[in-house]
């Protein structure tokens, strides 16, 4: 998984900076988004499943059955670089907005 994380991975990489089963993860992508974005079980488990045959998380049981997802340092180093990412798009769109709308024609809108 080299290519460019889609935005469910991105927050699943998030959610699990704190060790979580997969109901909680879901949960807390709602939080994190403030209901904005939710994440369907298939999806979820579909993209765990791929982050942890890259080794960005690691799978745990415990004696009680549940599945505990932790992220690695590698998808911690992975999360960063993302982060990282996502600010330079962040930055270029605030600032072609805020050129458009010092007077280029956004009152025409």
């Amino acid at each position: 998984m080299d290519e460019t994380l889609t935005d469910s991975t991105y927050l699943i990489l998030l959610a699990l900076l704190k060790p979580q089963h997969g109901y909680a993860i879901m949960k807390e992508i709602t939080v994190l988004t403030d209901g904005n974005f939710e994440i369907g079980p298939a999806s979820m488990y579909t993209i765990l499943k791929k982050l942890v045959k890259s080794e960005w998380i690691q799978l745990e049981e415990t004696l009680d059955r549940k599945k505990i997802y932790h992220i690695t340092p590698q998808g911690i180093d992975v999360l960063k670089k993302e982060v990282q990412r996502r600010k330079v798009f962040y930055q270029a769109g605030e600032k072609m907005l805020a050129k458009f709308t010092e007077g280029s024609g956004a009152e025409n809108i």
